[in-house]
Order: structure tokens, then C-alpha cells, then sequence
């Protein structure tokens, strides 16, 4: 039985709702909240300013540091330990990958710029939320930006790509009632420079055909589209109040 309708109704290229907002942490030097479906991730920036220790410090440019951390009752199943584990560290490495592109520090030597993202409550797509709220939080600090950053999770259920895949849906094998457990699942996080629509994330868990993830990036471009006017909005109603 294929793949044909979507547990929670939505249509293919369809996000779960989503809400946006900017300057929501006051003693940040920029913040915002990305909300996507039952995720929700809280970014809060503070820099540029020294870094330290000194040893890390780049006399050609700041420097960009991303901490991603899950609150310990935010997702399903057991409770997170606190603190930073090695998922963590990999997310927080994989965001700063993914915002260094678009942030420019070049003025700003021996300096770092600190983003911190918290995931209070998480249904799939972590570190796309992530992604997206470090990006707004960035540009409502005035750091100097080349473009925006919006990222989603792409995927291929069965025989179909979808946007922004749930938590039903990363683990549909489990849900299925198919006796044998062995439908393909693949889960692509993209983030997307809006502007130039380039790619500065990809990431793959699972398998999936060529002609498939061709057509996966190309429903992730669109998506972030989407996503990339969201934040534009949330940004322009941030400073016309």
C-alpha cells in the first residue's frame, strides 16, 4: 500500500503551521522564535564581542559559534539529559556550517558572535527550525548579511517526496501496517540562500534514488521560499512597531 495521503492531511508540498517572531529574548543582541508545527526553537545572539579563550580567536575576522541544545522535556520518549551530548555538537557544527556563508565578520577581529538556540518543544525538523531562527536572530542583531538562510526537511515517504516530514512520518516504518517493516524512509534537511537559491546545507538519513532527491531539492527550494517571506515578514514587523 502506497504512501497516498499524508497522516496529517497535508498536501506534498505542504509545511505544518507555521509562526514566526523577532526580538523575543530582551537582553539579547538579537533573538527570534520559529515555530513549525509542535517544533519550536528560540535563537537569542550575542556579539560580536572578544572571544575567548584568545588562542581561538581569528585576527582576520570574528568568528561564528553555534550552540544547539533540546530542553530536557521537549520531544518524545525519554527525557534529554542536559547539556550538550554528541548529537548536539554534531547540530551545532552542521548550523554553523549552514549560517557562515551569509554572515560576514571580516570588520570584526578576534571577535565571536555566540548563537543559541533552544528547542523547547520538538516534532522532526530540529535543526531546520534552528537554522531558521539562528538566521532571523542574526539579521535583528545588524550583523552584516549577504542573504537569509531558510531550511526544511525534505523527504521521501514510500513512493512520494514530501515537505517537511512530521514525527509519524520519520518513522513510518513503525507506524505502517505493512507486516514487513521495510518501506523506504529518507529524511534530507536543506537550508537554502533564498536570494541566489543555493544550497548550504544537505544532509541524507536513509536511501533514495537520484532522479528522487533531484526532485526532493527542488520541492526544498520552493518550500524555503515560503519560509524565507515568513521571515521577511517577521523581521519587518519586528521594527515597524
Amino acid at each position: 500500500m502506497a504512501y497516498t495521503k499524508r497522516f496529517d492531511g497535508r498536501a506534498i508540498d505542504d509545511t505544518r503551521p507555521i509562526t514566526a517572531k523577532v526580538g523575543v529574548v530582551p537582553r539579547a543582541d538579537g533573538s527570534a522564535m520559529f515555530q513549525i508545527g509542535n517544533t519550536t526553537a528560540i535563537a537569542a545572539v550575542y556579539g560580536p564581542r572578544e572571544m575567548h579563550p584568545k588562542f581561538m580567536q581569528n585576527p582576520r575576522g570574528g568568528v561564528l559559534r553555534c550552540n544547539y541544545n533540546m530542553m530536557p522535556f521537549s520531544g518524545h520518549g525519554d527525557r534529554v539529559r542536559p547539556g550538550q551530548n554528541r548529537r548536539a555538537k554534531e547540530i551545532s557544527r552542521v548550523m554553523e556550517n549552514a549560517l557562515r556563508p551569509v554572515v560576514d565578520l571580516s570588520a570584526f577581529p578576534n571577535a565571536v558572535v555566540d548563537v543559541f538556540v533552544e528547542l523547547s518543544q520538538t516534532d522532526a525538523g530540529t535543526r531546520c527550525a534552528g537554522i531558521t531562527a539562528a538566521a532571523m536572530a542574526l539579521a535583528d542583531a545588524g550583523i552584516d548579511m549577504k542573504d537569509l538562510v531558510a531550511a526544511v526537511a525534505v523527504g521521501f515517504v514510500d513512493d512520494r517526496v514530501v515537505a517537511d516530514l512530521n514525527y509519524n512520518e520519520e518513522h513510518y516504518n513503525d507506524y505502517s501496517d505493512n507486516p514487513d517493516k521495510d518501506r523506504p524512509v529518507a529524511d534530507i534537511p536543506v537550508a537554502v540562500l533564498p536570494g541566489s537559491g543555493l544550497i548550504s546545507l544537505l544532509q541524507m538519513d536513509g536511501e533514495v534514488k537520484r532522479e528522487h532527491l533531484k526532485e526532493a531539492l527542488e520541492l526544498g527550494r520552493h518550500v524555503a521560499k515560503k519560509i524565507y517571506e515568513i521571515q521577511k515578514k517577521a523581521l519587518k514587523a519586528r521594527y515597524m512597531e
